[in-house]
């Protein structure tokens, strides 16, 4: 079974990518950086825990939320499936499928034959159009070449798999729930819900706060690295080139605010674009300090970039505390 004329989005982030096919296929077509900002993407964790070989720095807000908070601010009915069967969870995509409609799938790419570097991460997004006997068939990023394929039991595993940022077999679609949210009113939305969100982390190893803290931590994971080459060089192309769409999705934030200016004519947001594109030249900048680390075992480069995350905490809390007073003085 295949869903005939669906049109992939184009997309270097695999969340974004996912849900933008799935919205092409109703007839909603958005740019990945609206699509990011609209999911109030921005942020930043540093994530440290004894099951993980190394400390995973993240630039957006956690797994399964952003397509929540696109929905949200479009008035987009999202519907989640969950199951702990593997034939329930399967069962769930079929249905979807043969009644023409593609399917959001969380899952570790570990699994997918079609990947090369073979890393678990179980925060993966791919849009699923059809299947046959053998084969599952897929949209996933450009990077990974855009429309794909892997076998039912690859998938099967990569969608069953355990561990940090997984789900239960997760997939979801998604349909008009009636009038789409003027995208005007979304963006301002979405701004002001990000900001605040951003500016008022939980706890102290997210936001500008976990920048901060990451800033102390990256010394420390320094010295009690068992192989410092390749944890920090992985770092370095996680940050910057997987699927991020560079400088830690700075950039996408970047895009965001300037086509969110041009829509609607604020120019407190294209001075805020401005400044995010020198905060992602600083986040390119620590990526390549980390793989510079790592070629040489060298502590001066994580000094660097120690250097330029304390920076970088201040220079974001301040950006985003300007476009929060922006957005809450259109309230008034």
């Amino acid at each position: 079974m295949m869903i005939e004329n669906l049109k992939p989005f184009k997309g270097q982030h695999c969340e974004t990518t996912a849900t933008g096919t799935l919205l092409n296929q109703i007839g909603l077509e958005l740019s990945e950086p609206m699509l990011f900002g609209l999911g109030q993407g921005l942020s930043f964790i540093y994530w440290n825990m004894k099951m993980m070989s190394f400390p995973f720095i993240g630039g957006r807000v956690k797994t399964d939320l952003l397509t929540k908070n696109i929905c949200c601010n479009l008035n987009l009915n999202l519907e989640i499936k969950e199951s702990s069967s593997v034939k329930k969870a399967w069962q769930n995509v079929v249905d979807s499928l043969d009644s023409g409609e593609a399917v959001g799938l969380k899952l570790d790419s570990y699994h997918l034959e079609y990947f090369t570097s073979k890393i678990h991460f179980a925060g993966h997004y791919v849009a699923i159009y059809g299947y046959d006997k053998n084969f599952a068939y897929l949209v996933d990023t450009v990077q990974q070449g855009s429309r794909a394929k892997t076998s039912l039991k690859s998938l099967e595993l990569a969608r069953n798999e355990k561990g940090p940022m997984s789900s239960r077999n997760r997939s979801y679609t998604i349909k008009r729930s009636g009038e789409i949210r003027d995208l005007k009113e979304a963006v301002e939305q979405a701004i002001e819900k990000n900001t605040a969100e951003y500016l008022a982390p939980p706890i102290k190893n997210i936001s500008y706060q976990g920048i901060k803290k990451a800033a102390v931590e990256i010394k420390k994971w320094f010295q009690t690295s068992n192989n410092i080459q390749h944890e920090f060089q992985t770092s370095a192309m996680l940050m910057e080139r997987a699927g991020t769409g560079g400088a830690l999705f700075r950039n996408l934030y970047r895009d965001f605010l300037k086509e969110s200016s041009d829509l609607t004519k604020n120019n407190n947001l294209a001075e805020a674009s401005v400044e995010f594109d020198a905060i992602a030249l600083l986040w390119t900048r620590v990526s390549e300090l980390f793989y510079k680390a790592g070629e040489s075992a060298d502590i001066q480069y994580i000094n660097l970039a120690s250097e330029i995350l304390l920076e970088l905490s201040e220079r974001e809390k301040i950006v985003m505390e300007k476009l929060l007073k922006t957005m809450s003085a259109l309230k008034k």
